[in-house]
């Protein structure tokens, strides 16, 4: 078990953070990523990663790792590349503003979700706001594609920014895959992005002589068998949920 040093940036709550953080749990919570009770998980709450490196760092712990410049620059090369686009897709940014502007701001949104503190103002509203009004013609198949394809290229050779934790492109590829979910949703168009590996289900550290009798009974057969596991039992020779709380109780 690896560990390392963090915070190396200090975190805030953004405009944007526990709202989004809200809804990615509940969504996580039933697509089996996050454990049933994650709303309640100081560890899965903080906005500092987990020094655990087995432990995936959730995206509003971002910046407790990165801090504002490599967002920035990761933000800054995507922009390179969409105003060097055709104009079906270039025009619709150039008529919002210049890509300083669009740096300045998504880089703002970026921070502000993943922990950085308030910089994106008009949160949700703004952000809702600026797809209905500004990006509509992009709210689609083909511009998602497009987007998507972009922002791919990008992060594939943005690998020196992110650290040597592995755990910070997986974490963006999560941020990335649950935005754009939701406005393949609200905007009802196909979502075929695939920005690579997302974050893999939480894996619960049980330990057993913490526990009371009814919490272990509680457990899942499959928790119960990953955490025998994880303790060199070899749970083939316990056959069933009740012989392997009886082989836990005895621990």
């Amino acid at each position: 078990m690896e560990h390392v040093d963090l915070p190396k940036f200090p975190t805030q709550t953004g405009y944007m953070t526990e709202k989004i953080q809200r809804d990615y749990i509940t969504s996580a919570m039933t697509n089996g990523i996050l454990p049933k009770d994650a709303h309640r998980m100081a560890d899965i709450l903080s906005l500092t990663a987990p020094r655990d490196t087995s432990k995936p760092i959730q995206f509003w712990q971002l910046y407790s790792v990165l801090g504002q410049d490599p967002i920035v620059e990761i933000v800054q090369r995507f922009y390179q590349r969409v105003f060097e686009q055709d104009d079906w897709f270039k025009s619709v940014f150039e008529r919002v503003g210049g890509i300083n502007h669009h740096i300045n701001t998504q880089a703002s949104m970026w921070i502000d979700v993943m922990g950085g503190g308030p910089y994106y103002h008009g949160a949700e509203f703004r952000l809702s706001f600026h797809h209905t009004h500004n990006a509509m013609q992009l709210m689609n198949e083909k511009g998602a594609e497009l987007w998507s394809r972009l922002m791919l290229e990008t992060l594939d050779v943005s690998s020196q920014v992110m650290t040597n934790d592995p755990r910070v492109r997986t974490s963006i590829n999560t941020f990335l895959s649950f935005f754009m979910g939701k406005y393949a949703e609200d905007f009802q168009f196909e979502n075929r992005s695939f920005f690579g590996e997302t974050n893999p289900p939480y894996k619960r550290q049980i330990n057993f002589m913490k526990m009371t009798e009814q919490a272990i009974e509680a457990l899942s057969e499959d928790e119960l068998s990953a955490a025998l596991t994880d303790r060199g039992v070899d749970v083939s020779r316990y056959e069933g949920k009740a012989a392997k709380v009886n082989k836990a109780l005895m621990m």
